[in-house]
This record gives C-alpha cells, structure tokens and sequence, in this order.
C-alpha cells in the first residue's frame, strides 16, 4: 500500500486522523496543483486530501451534495464545520504558517464576497485555465 510520503502522493485522512480535510476536484489539473502546493505548505500534518471523486468522501460525509462539490472545494475542520471555496482558503490562511501572509487580506472586513465571486470564477473555468500544451491524458476535457 502507498504512504503518505511517497512523492506526488497526498496525506489522505487515514494517514492523519487528526487533521482538517481538504475535498477537492481530483480530475483536474489545476486543482491538483493547488492542493499539491498546499501540502508542501503543511510541514504538521494539519491537512488531509481526497477528490471529490473518492468513494469515501460519500462515506465519510454523506451530506455533502457531488453537484456542490464539482462547483467549488470544501474543507472539513477538526469540529466537523464546512469552509467552501474562498472560505476555504481564508481558514487555511490562518492554520498553515507558510500562508499567514495571505491573512491580513483575506480576513479584510466585508471581503469575504468578493474573494467568492473571485473564486467561482475561477473555479467555472478550471478546466480552461488547467490546461497544457499537451492534453494526451484527457485531463483538459471540460465535462
């Protein structure tokens, strides 16, 4: 079985029980190098990751709709509260050091809107701005 620190392996929740759980969309190349960049960040093991696309987000978190998941990332705290999209940033901007800096803007009173517009715009266009001179993979298809 593969461990968490097999290279270009991600710390799912099995390897830390304890930690924050990033959902992410596993099938796209953007957001794998989101949260890839994000784990680089994570020296103590504070975040774990599955793709949406795991079966066992369904067991885990059952009340967490597919639809709602494709549309933006949702991170899973330690008391079982959901931070969506921007709102999952702005918590991670707090918790990893390697982020802090993002804190002070991200936390600008009545901001927090706009960091979600910003972000369902990106997170509509994923799969566009995911894309590289060679999609041979099928990873640049847009569902």
């Amino acid at each position: 079985m593969a461990t968490a620190s097999q290279p270009g392996r991600l710390p799912a929740p099995d390897d830390h029980p304890q930690a924050d759980v990033l959902i992410y969309d596993g099938q796209c190349r953007m957001c794998r190098a989101q949260v890839g960049r994000i784990a680089k960040f994570d020296g103590q093991a504070r975040v774990a990751f599955l793709s949406l696309h795991d079966p066992r987000v369904h067991e885990r978190y059952p009340d967490l709709e597919h639809e709602a998941m494709m549309q933006q990332m949702v991170l899973v705290d330690g008391q079982g509260r959901r931070h969506w999209g921007a709102a999952a940033v702005r918590y991670l901007s707090r918790r990893l050091p390697a982020l802090w800096l993002l804190a002070p803007v991200m936390h600008v009173p009545g901001s927090l809107p706009v960091w979600q517009a910003m972000y369902r715009f990106v997170a509509r266009h994923r799969y566009l701005l995911g894309r590289t001179a060679t999609c041979d993979d099928g990873a640049c298809r847009i569902p």
